[in-house]
């Protein structure tokens, strides 16, 4: 979800910063347990991580990303499944018609 968030915000143009509420307090604040900002990506944790973080135990042989290659392979993702989404609606709206057709 907050990939998600990142991404649209990166889509808007903003900066990672630039949320409002809670979720900016958090981003400003960055790593909860550290106060660093986060940097990086965990794929198998799917967080985000300050750079000590990274460093510790539980990361330290899992893949992380930089955060915007990170946001922007997610983008992709979503842009993908987002188009089979449309064609598969797009499909039931055809077949929606012609059966409408055949039945009148």
């Amino acid at each position: 979800a907050r990939v998600l968030e990142i991404a649209r915000r990166l889509s808007r143009g903003g900066a990672l910063g630039a949320g409002h509420g809670q979720e900016e307090e958090e981003e400003e604040e960055g790593c909860r347990r550290h106060r660093e900002p986060l940097e990086v990506f965990c794929k198998e944790d799917g967080a985000l991580l300050c750079a000590i973080c990274r460093e510790s135990r539980a990361h330290r042989a899992h893949t992380v990303l930089p955060l915007p290659e990170a946001v922007r392979q997610y983008q992709e993702q979503i842009q993908a499944r987002l188009q089979t989404l449309k064609d598969g609606r797009d499909k039931l709206l055809e077949f929606r018609e012609a059966e409408m057709r055949r039945n009148w």
